[in-house]
């Protein structure tokens, strides 16, 4: 097969939080190349609510929060416990506020806002019960014109055909607003289809990239550096296996097309990785179709695992919870994957299963196996294998802590995070609409209804994730490392591609999409020459 050969000043592999430092790189006038494996721009971000936690920058300061980035480095040096990471904190810290700066000037990127998401570890010095997290506003459909196509769809419409209506909102505002102010710089292209095969060197530096495109191999030179943001390798079966065995990715939130192709290519030009044992998890709850979406804030109900028993504070942020299930898995030989949600009648009828949110009677819930329905907690029991004197033990544990309002195993509905989800319902079609409250004034904490109205049910919980969260160990200006510690000149990585600055936690919401527009922003910084 022949080989077309065309050449640009910057080379962005993967088109979702690497979008927006392609439009860094053009708006400098950089010609800029953003390659995407598929026929549609975003990868997992378009799946996000887009929250950037970025500490000290301009949205947090109009929200009255004033300059918050030396709590939040205190924060980070606590959860993240790693000094080996502490350069790249301070990088990410720094370049946050910068890049909000220069997108806010861009009409297209319009004004972020602060949503009060509070910090995931909230004993830890410097958590804020308000968090650092900023968001896109939503985008009108019709404003992106023929661009709505191009960009990826959300999981629940994928997956449920949900109509997302007028409005894009959270990682789709965030990928139509990127690619429109990407395309309008006058120096950006963007090629879909284009699968990345291999990365050229000359005399030690990484000079472009090797691809197949709609059937075709092209080399494409890049004169000032390949930035790869092409996501995890959460869908990569061999790969999950190697170092998250008994994952295998089939349950994984990620983009089905982030199999670890960036991760393979750096690696064979002499890549030093990190972390690749560590993912964002999350859990999933098993829907009718057999696979797992993410699930976070149990309002009710307990979960319980192969022993009938809790062992986790249900409504703890997502990647607590997940890693929990996975650890306690592999380390304490009880049955974890899969576990069981436990929860009765009134709460099914109360807050609905699912997304989108089921109400009674749930017939293809029950059909599938997704839920099962017993008249008696020993029925449920057996149903789901789990000892019933342990289960009825348990519920009857839960029960007296829903009277007291207490949680005295695992502090359920006490910090601000488990309290934000004390009046969440059903989420709005229209997310220009608030959440109406919904409370339970008849239980003392609406996050413990006892488990006690026939009939009784049981979900399926598994680990899934967000992304992988190991990969190519960077510097802080997001330059790709050897072992020995020196950059491979020429090549860049963020986002999941790259090892996190966040080490083994998650510390707050918009950490991953967050590492990965600074990093990208460092990134493209250091190409054109303006790292100071």
């Amino acid at each position: 097969m022949s080989i077309k050969e065309d050449a640009y000043d910057v080379i962005v592999v993967g088109s979702g939080g690497g979008l927006v430092g392609a439009y860094v790189a053009a708006s400098r006038g950089l010609r800029t190349l953003v390659v995407e494996k598929t026929d549609r721009v975003g990868g997992t971000v378009a799946y996000s609510g887009a929250g950037l936690w970025f500490p000290g920058s301009a949205p947090l300061s109009r929200a009255g929060l004033g300059d918050d980035v030396e709590e939040a480095r205190s924060y980070l040096r606590a959860v993240v416990d790693d000094p080996s990471r502490e350069a790249l904190q301070d990088a990410y810290l720094a370049a946050g506020r910068r890049l909000i700066d220069e997108l806010e000037q861009n009409t297209w990127f319009r004004s972020f806002v602060h949503g009060p998401v509070p910090d995931y570890y909230a004993s830890s010095p410097g958590s804020s019960p308000t968090g650092h997290t900023v968001f896109p506003p939503p985008l009108d459909v019709a404003d992106l014109g023929a661009r709505r196509a191009l960009v990826r769809d959300s999981l629940p419409t994928e997956r449920f055909g949900f109509d997302e209506g007028p409005l894009l909102s959270g990682g789709r505002a965030l990928i139509g607003r990127a690619l429109s102010a990407f395309l309008e710089t006058g120096h950006g292209e963007l090629r879909l289809n284009t699968a990345l095969e291999s990365l050229v060197v000359e005399d030690g530096r990484v000079v472009g990239i090797e691809a197949v495109s709609e059937g075709e191999r092209v080399r494409i030179r890049a004169t000032r550096g390949v930035l790869l943001a092409a996501g995890g390798f959460e869908r990569d079966r061999e790969l999950r296996e190697e170092h998250q065995s008994p994952l295998t990715g089939e349950w994984s939130d990620g983009a089905p097309a982030n199999t670890g192709d960036a991760l393979r290519a750096g690696i064979a030009v002499g890549a030093d990785t990190d972390l690749l044992d560590e993912a964002w998890f999350v859990p999933g709850l098993v829907h009718p179709d057999g696979l797992p979406v993410f699930h976070t804030g149990t309002r009710g109900g307990f979960w319980v695992n192969g022993a009938g028993e809790r062992f986790v504070n249900e409504t703890s942020p997502y990647d607590q919870a997940g890693h929990e299930i996975f650890r306690r898995h592999r380390t304490t030989g009880v049955r974890h994957i899969p576990c069981h949600w436990v929860f009765d009648q009134r709460q099914l009828d109360r807050d609905g299963i699912g997304f989108p949110p089921a109400a009674p009677p749930v017939a293809e819930w029950l059909a599938s196996g997704a839920l099962k329905k017993a008249d008696s907690l020993e029925e449920l029991a057996r149903l789901i294998d789990v000892p019933f004197d342990a289960l009825d033990r348990t519920a009857k544990e839960f029960n007296g802590y829903a009277a007291s309002g207490v949680d005295e195993r695992f502090h359920r509905g006490e910090t601000p995070w488990d309290r934000m989800f004390h009046h969440i319902v059903p989420f709005p079609a229209d997310p220009r609409q608030n959440f109406p409250a919904k409370p339970s004034p008849e239980w003392p904490n609406p996050l413990l209804l006892p488990v006690d109205t026939a009939p009784f049910y049981a979900a399926t919980i598994v680990p899934s994730d967000i992304g992988t969260k190991g990969g190519l160990r960077i510097d802080t200006h997001a330059r790709v490392l050897r072992p020995d510690g020196r950059a491979i000149d020429g090549l860049y990585a963020t986002g999941n591609t790259a090892a996190a600055m966040s080490g083994r936690v998650y510390p707050g919401a918009g950490t991953p999409i967050g590492s990965s527009l600074a990093f990208g922003y460092l990134a493209v910084l250091d190409m054109a020459g303006a790292t100071d």
